[in-house]
């Protein structure tokens, strides 16, 4: 609003009116509103959370009993869902169908799991709505992100193409200057890292495309379920999925920029994709918000995000990828969300193979998803097969050791992208 409203105001030379042109502005303005929305409201959000007793029972006792635990009140996502909102309405342009798209994903994900957190405190089913509802919503969501990418006609890309150089006999990366709407991703590894998901339809001659935004559409759908249920696995501990959402969420924003600029995405070997800069301004508001929302849920948590706040950034963070053709670093850059659910589906393929063949029940870990494994206290009524470490680690130490890993993925998943 702000940004429309000030660029209206240009034509009367208002001082100051034209700063809001500037990305990097509103981009900053963005960070700080929504870090100092998420941290002021926070507190009243809390108390009236408390007031209706909306407390997570189930985290203390997968924790060992933690008394210090009981009666935390969850659904705290509400408090990132609003300080993301707020800036991006007022900052943002509205006009951006990359923008339009991740409000509608930030809505979207975070109604999701508002009605799974409101089932388990309210209606007391401890796995809250069934799994085929998020799944249906999940796909829903996909399907929109790929038709929308697929019928707008503000959503192109410049493919990039190496030259050769004649005076300096050097390679170059350079852009076509024609835009084109095609199905294509970045890889690493690769020279000029494109993806075409026309490829495997070359035999469809003029359907190609139509048949690779089709594929597309299917890896959407997979993605966006995958990483919005993976970030979900891993909110078990204080501070945990926020802090490794906001790391990939600044990754992201880097390759987003990058990826506007033709300049900077010629030196990193990119597509260049025109207007999706705008999506700056939405990483910094989910940056500030999820830091914002640390000064409450850092150990030890005063409240915890819930479905609504851990499927909302996982879905985000999905549908950004999707935009910047940047979903195939994914496996890289979200690779904790991949290892945790690894880890999930292992713990219950173990048992399952130990009961069918009518053995004690064993596990792969002491408890899943694997957090619970390093810093569970209690002894669990199992046998596990992974006995280390002998001693549990205390939460801030691991969740620090999860931040610095996090951190080497992001900084990795960029030097893939300079190897090929």
């Amino acid at each position: 609003m702000l940004y429309h409203l000030f660029h209206w105001l240009e034509g009367y030379d208002v001082p100051g009116a034209r700063l809001f042109d500037y990305l990097t502005f509103r981009s900053g303005f963005a960070l700080v509103l929504s870090l100092f929305i998420s941290i002021n409201s926070g507190k009243h959000i809390i108390e009236w959370l408390k007031r209706r007793s909306m407390s997570d029972t189930e985290r203390s006792d997968a924790m060992g009993g933690n008394a210090s635990k009981s009666g935390t009140p969850t659904m705290g996502g509400i408090i990132i869902l609003i300080a993301i909102l707020v800036p991006c309405l007022l900052l943002g342009r509205l006009d951006n169908v990359y923008m339009l798209l991740m409000l509608i994903t930030t809505v979207w994900c975070g109604l999701l799991g508002f009605a799974d957190d409101y089932d388990k405190v309210f209606n007391h089913h401890k796995e809250g709505i069934k799994g085929k509802y998020k799944i249906i919503a999940q796909v829903g969501l996909g399907i929109i992100v790929a038709i929308t990418m697929y019928v707008s006609p503000a959503i192109v890309m410049h493919e990039n193409v190496s030259v050769e150089n004649a005076r300096t006999q050097e390679t170059e990366i350079v852009h076509k200057t024609e835009a084109v709407k095609i199905p294509a991703s970045t890889i690493p590894f690769v020279k000029n890292h494109n993806f075409n998901y026309s490829y495997f339809f070359k035999w469809a001659g003029d359907h190609a495309d139509t048949c690779g935004w089709f594929l597309f559409a299917l890896v959407a759908i997979f993605v966006v379920a995958a990483v919005s249920n993976g970030a979900n696995l891993m909110d078990g501990v204080d501070g945990q999925a926020t802090g490794v959402c906001a790391i990939n969420m600044v990754a992201l924003a880097v390759m987003c920029y990058l990826s506007g600029n033709v300049i900077y995405s010629g030196y990193l070997n990119i597509m260049y994709i025109p207007n999706s800069g705008e999506l700056v301004v939405y990483a910094a508001a989910f940056v500030g918000a999820t830091v914002g929302f640390l000064w409450y849920n850092f150990h030890p948590a005063e409240v915890f995000m819930g479905d609504t706040g851990s499927l909302m950034l996982g879905g985000a963070i999905a549908v950004f990828s999707l935009l910047i053709r940047k979903e195939w670093l994914l496996p890289l850059l979200c690779g904790l969300f991949l290892v945790w659910a690894l880890s999930d589906i292992l713990q219950v393929q173990v048992r399952k193979w130990h009961i069918s063949n009518k053995m004690k029940d064993v596990r792969l870990l002491r408890m899943a998803p694997l957090h619970h494994h390093f810093v569970m206290t209690r002894k669990p009524d199992w046998e596990y097969l992974i006995k280390k470490p002998l001693k549990p680690i205390a939460e801030e130490k691991f969740v620090m050791r999860i931040f610095l890993i996090a951190i080497m993925l992001a900084v990795l998943t960029f030097v893939t992208l300079k190897i090929r």
